[in-house]
């Protein structure tokens, strides 16, 4: 198998298998069918919002690159487009108007990863030369582009031309390929499955591996089918809203199950279950830092590399999932229909999303 962008790909990856373009990986999964079974779950009409208040975890003691978003009015007639009377400009109007824009770290709470998230470098060519490339082989800085510098990201007392083509709508860095709009256009529903690990390993910090995870499916009798959207419930989250946006960083770092990203075997099981996105409620799903590889050279985020890099497997961050969780154990379940799409905001390596699951 060969491609314009690549004549050889990562082993066990699965780029080409859906087309020589393709940029939805295991979403292609997400059938006519698929959606019908995730509708065929809905018993009750009872509905769940799977999505943290945007505003948490609070602080950056999670990651010291993301913030809390920012709320600011925009501006009308030299003023602030807040509680606006419209009768100043049109006289008699009883029209009372408020607008606002967001500055938003699009990774920083609830969220989706797109495959312009993380990729890896790979010797595509097969001439011994590892390059800097994404899912599919779409190669950095040219499917997903930077700027040359921090001093050129759009601050507008140090770059004045990228700030008017923002302004114009013309975006100057981002995902060309691979964005996050590509996921979006898809709707992203279909049949969710959670995974109960917080019932079985309770709220202290637990490494998952294959055998831990199948040790909770075969408890539970969770059955993953392919296209399913496979959901983590940890319990990472309700410590998160705990800390009421004043997260304690030590602790969350040692809080919960998580995935062992190092585990072969569990990878293979991601690999051969064919889940079409991979779900939790905690940070980056996977361990981080990743137990020490027995090789010098690798991933450090190894699931990651696994799923967005190789498979096309959207990764699902800090999800809500307690309410859901109770309610299906209490009702002896772990189906429901997913609904899940993240903005459509073209170019956009990451996304948030307010899903919702309804049973």
């Amino acid at each position: 198998m060969s491609n314009p962008r690549w004549t050889q790909r990562p082993e066990g990856s699965t780029w080409g298998d859906f087309g020589p373009d393709d940029q939805l990986g295991r979403l292609n999964l997400l059938t006519d069918a698929k959606r019908l079974q995730g509708v065929a779950e809905v018993q009750t009409g009872k509905a769940f919002c799977l999505s943290l208040p945007l505003d948490y975890p609070g602080g950056n003691g999670l990651n010291p690159n993301r913030h809390p978003p920012v709320l600011r009015p925009t501006t009308r007639s030299g003023g602030v487009n807040y509680n606006f009377l419209f009768r100043r400009l049109i006289e008699g109007a009883t029209d009372v108007l408020s607008d606002d824009l967001a500055i938003l770290h699009l990774q920083y709470s609830t969220q989706w990863d797109s495959f312009a998230h993380a990729g890896g470098l790979f010797d595509v060519n097969g001439d011994g030369v590892a390059e800097a490339v994404y899912y599919n082989g779409f190669a950095a800085g040219e499917a997903v582009v930077g700027p040359s510098s921090a001093a050129d990201v759009g601050v507008p007392a140090t770059n004045p031309q990228a700030t008017a083509e923002a302004m114009r709508g013309v975006s100057t860095c981002g995902a060309r390929q691979l964005g996050i709009e590509h996921m979006a256009a898809t709707s992203v529903q279909g049949r969710g499955v959670l995974i109960n690990l917080r019932k079985h390993f309770g709220d202290g910090r637990t490494l998952i591996g294959y055998e831990q995870l199948m040790q909770a499916m075969q408890a539970d009798g969770v059955v993953v089918e392919p296209g399913d959207m496979v959901c983590l419930y940890t319990g990472f989250s309700d410590v998160v809203l705990g800390m009421n946006r004043q997260p304690d960083s030590e602790a969350l770092h040692n809080a919960c199950a998580v995935l062992d990203g190092r585990d072969e075997r569990l990878l293979q099981w991601i690999t051969d279950s064919q889940l079409a996105v991979l779900i939790a409620d905690n940070y980056a799903v996977e361990a981080y830092p990743a137990r020490q590889a027995a090789v010098a050279c690798c991933a450090q985020l190894p699931l990651h590399e696994h799923c967005l890099f190789k498979l096309g497997v959207h990764l699902g961050e800090l999800w809500y999932l307690r309410e859901l969780a109770d309610w299906l154990a209490a009702n002896g379940r772990h189906r429901f229909l997913l609904t899940a799409p993240p903005l459509r905001l073209p170019g956009a390596v990451g996304s948030p999303a307010t899903p919702v699951a309804t049973v």
